[in-house]
């Protein structure tokens, strides 16, 4: 094989010609005969026992061409690739394939190529670092989850009031014709959740234990069964039963029960350690992303398409590896979501664009500043990931070639180097907020991709809430979430 024509194009991409030998090309030709014969038919002959020589007679001496064009292609291309060191992106296109009289094969392709880059400032970079305070407010707020996760739900003998659970039976009407979904036994109902229509719950809040009474409503204009919109309905509740949320109380014995140490004060004291090492962390990480964003913007390249939707198809698997630890696929996500594949996978290509500069970024860092990976750091590497993954490191070696691990690596030495000269600066003061009517909400901000990748998926816009009792649309959303159904929940909530 003969690699010529080689030309370098707009967008990072080059264009180049791979002639074949007639030699070559006829055992290419002799192979898709090979391959073919048993599926084409000829007179007078078994199936697949026609002569070639029979079977060009009738459709032609290029009928097998295009099949040994296809099995040269790969062949081909790397071999171009290796001798004219390309380091190629996406997949290639043949774009010509002629053979001439001399029976020789000559194959063009485009590819995208790794665009050159070059560097713009990437040390001394300022970018703003939140300073980390911690309030009693907030350490509060953790033992009261603590208080939750560890109280328990009693029954009482007195009328029910909010945060209360009512377990209720229910039986609705419009005009005194009931309807679809508008019935229910033993229905846990917490008061105050807004799961019911508005007014509902309000009117349980007050009853007791064998108590029962007309509940006046009026579904909202805007409600999601047509049929229902805006009609005024009464339902027949009867209250089995009136439970509350008891938590335990805040001090040393509470203390010892959920965690090892023996006095509230100290149990406090290690939740605000834990809450100032994970609220450091988080200013740190904004902090670096902010600082690789910046340097990666200023960057200069000529990036190719085919880079980005590259990336954009990687994202996409990584969405739906996520969802698959979750039960679901990104075909099932996006139903619930209501959207169209393409329309998803389009609102990934900013953040697709910012991962594809930080990678540019980053190998030119490592190029720039001769970064090298020894042996003994490959070794490391491959035993952090089998701890990570609880995997023995061979298993490890076994998935991940030496030289994706030394890539890793690099690009982790390039991106701290441009930590370490960052200059951290003050905040800027939040904005005051909007009126309330002016209020929009506001975009959600996308980090650029630093230590590892973290996809940003759109969440499921929120349900409406007060949809209750009839049909309702909380149950898509309910087992997109996976989450578990409070007893005496049925298909009408």
């Amino acid at each position: 094989m003969i690699v010529k024509n080689v030309e370098k194009q707009e967008k990072s991409t080059v264009s180049f010609d791979v002639l074949c030998d007639a030699a070559e090309f006829e055992k290419a030709v002799n192979g898709a005969y090979l391959k073919n014969k048993g599926k084409i038919f000829v007179q007078g002959f078994r199936k697949g026992k026609a002569p070639r020589m029979v079977i060009e007679g009738m459709y032609g001496k290029d009928v097998f061409y295009d099949d040994a064009a296809d099995d040269l292609a790969p062949e081909a291309f790397r071999f171009a690739v290796e001798q004219e060191k390309l380091r190629t992106v996406g997949n290639p296109a043949v774009k010509a394939v002629d053979v001439s009289d001399d029976k020789e094969l000559t194959l063009s392709f485009v590819t995208a190529v790794w665009p050159e880059v070059t560097l713009g400032q990437y040390k001394g970079i300022e970018a703003p670092k939140a300073k980390v305070e911690v309030t009693d407010e907030q350490v509060d707020g953790e033992l009261e989850k603590v208080r939750k996760r560890n109280s328990r739900i009693v029954t009482v003998e007195r009328p029910a009031k909010l945060e209360d659970t009512a377990v209720i039976d229910y039986e609705g009407g419009v005009d005194g014709v009931p309807f679809d979904g508008g019935k229910a036994e033993g229905h846990n109902l917490v008061l105050g959740s807004n799961t019911f229509i508005p007014g509902f719950e309000d009117q349980v809040v007050g009853m007791s234990a064998g108590e029962e009474r007309d509940i006046h409503v009026t579904f909202p204009e805007e409600y999601h069964e047509k049929s229902l919109a805006g009609k005024a309905a009464v339902f027949h509740v009867k209250c089995d039963e009136v439970k509350e949320n008891q938590m335990p109380d805040l001090d040393d014995e509470f203390a010892k029960d959920v965690s090892e140490f023996d006095t509230l004060d100290e149990y406090k004291a290690d939740i605000r350690a834990k809450l100032e090492k994970t609220a450091q962390d988080q200013a740190q990480s904004a902090y670096e992303s902010a600082l690789i964003e910046k340097a990666g913007d200023n960057i200069t390249a000529d990036i190719p398409d085919a880079m980005v939707e590259e990336q954009m198809d990687n994202m996409m698997r990584e969405y739906d590896q996520n969802l698959q630890m979750n039960g679901l696929n990104l075909e099932l996500y996006l139903k619930y979501l209501g959207q169209d594949p393409r329309t998803f996978r389009e609102q990934s290509r900013p953040t697709a664009e910012r991962r594809v500069k930080t990678d540019l970024l980053l190998d030119k860092v490592a190029e720039e500043e001769k970064i090298e990976v020894s042996d003994e750091e490959v070794e490391a590497e491959y035993a952090r990931l089998a701890e990570n993954y609880g995997m023995e490191a061979d298993q490890v070696k076994k998935a991940l070639a030496k030289d994706v691990i030394v890539g890793d690596v690099k690009t982790r030495k390039a991106a701290q180097i441009i930590f370490d000269a960052g200059v951290p600066t003050e905040p800027a003061p939040e904005e005051p907020a909007a009126d309330e009517e002016d209020a929009q909400p506001a975009p959600k901000k996308r980090t650029a991709r630093k230590k590892k990748d973290e996809t940003d998926a759109e969440e499921a816009p929120a349900e409406d809430e007060g949809d209750m009792p009839a049909p309702k649309k909380r149950a898509s959303r309910k087992k997109a979430e996976e989450k578990p159904a409070e007893d005496g929940e049925d298909k009408a909530e």
